[in-house]
């Protein structure tokens, strides 16, 4: 990543909250007189911005731009210790950090879990984003088709398909979500399931952070911003509203 022209950085939100970016690396040069061993500040950005938001199995570059690449909260060293596992507060923290980061506009780019939270962004602070771009992705999830769409494929939850404790079930995941899926040893389906197990209670309330009551109506924003929306993500496309 360093090659690539980011490093990373760790954002104290309030006492509690954290979010690690990877963030441009020219934004944390050091001045001529700052001292060897105080931590540098992030400057704002000298080039437009773009914020990539991570979907829910991952861990979080053209030269005129700098990249600014979250881990949203549990994922990658993110932690919160608030019971708020909304994409709004994902969404509040992310702009926070930008914020702290000196980044008041960017373009929005979010997959799968990410472009929820991308759409709330837009959402609840759309002067910050110049444009966006979504993948594979819903703006909400209602409770009556998720459960149907969970039945049909033999699963109680969200949290069984998309947090699977065995091979089995990382290959059932692999399947459903990939259009060819390549065929991998077992030990690295293992490791993955190792890496994704961190915080595994706290993302299992993220996935139900994520249902919408079938009653309660879902915001669709209006976009002022250029935006491309793309929906291939096969596991969003079984809970999509």
């Amino acid at each position: 990543m360093k090659l690539a022209g980011v490093v990373p950085y760790t954002v104290e939100i309030e006492p509690g909250t954290k979010m690690n970016f990877w963030i441009p690396k020219e934004t944390l040069k050091k001045s001529k007189k700052s001292d060897k061993n105080s931590k540098v500040e992030p400057k704002k950005p000298t080039k437009p911005a773009i914020l990539f938001i991570h979907g829910f199995a991952a861990e979080g570059i053209p030269k005129n731009t700098q990249i600014y690449i979250p881990d949203l909260l549990f994922f990658g060293g993110s932690y919160s210790d608030k019971p708020d596992r909304s994409p709004s507060f994902q969404a509040h923290c992310l702009v926070k950090s930008l914020r702290i980061l000196g980044v008041e506009e960017f373009v929005l780019v979010g997959f799968s879990y990410g472009g929820m939270v991308a759409f709330k962004i837009v959402e609840e602070y759309p002067e910050m984003v110049r444009a966006m771009v979504v993948s594979g992705s819903v703006l909400a999830m209602t409770d009556t088709i998720s459960e149907s769409n969970l039945n049909r494929i033999g699963f109680k939850s969200s949290a069984d398909l998309l947090l699977p404790t065995s091979v089995k079930g990382l290959k059932t995941l692999f399947a459903l979500s990939v259009h060819r899926p390549m065929w991998f040893p077992n030990r690295l389906f293992k490791d993955f399931i190792e890496v994704m197990d961190t915080n595994r209670k706290e993302k299992a309330e993220l996935l139900e952070g994520l249902v919408t009551s079938s009653n309660e109506d879902v915001t669709i924003p209006r976009l002022q911003q250029n935006s491309i929306q793309e929906d291939s993500d096969k596991k969003y496309q079984l809970f999509s509203t």
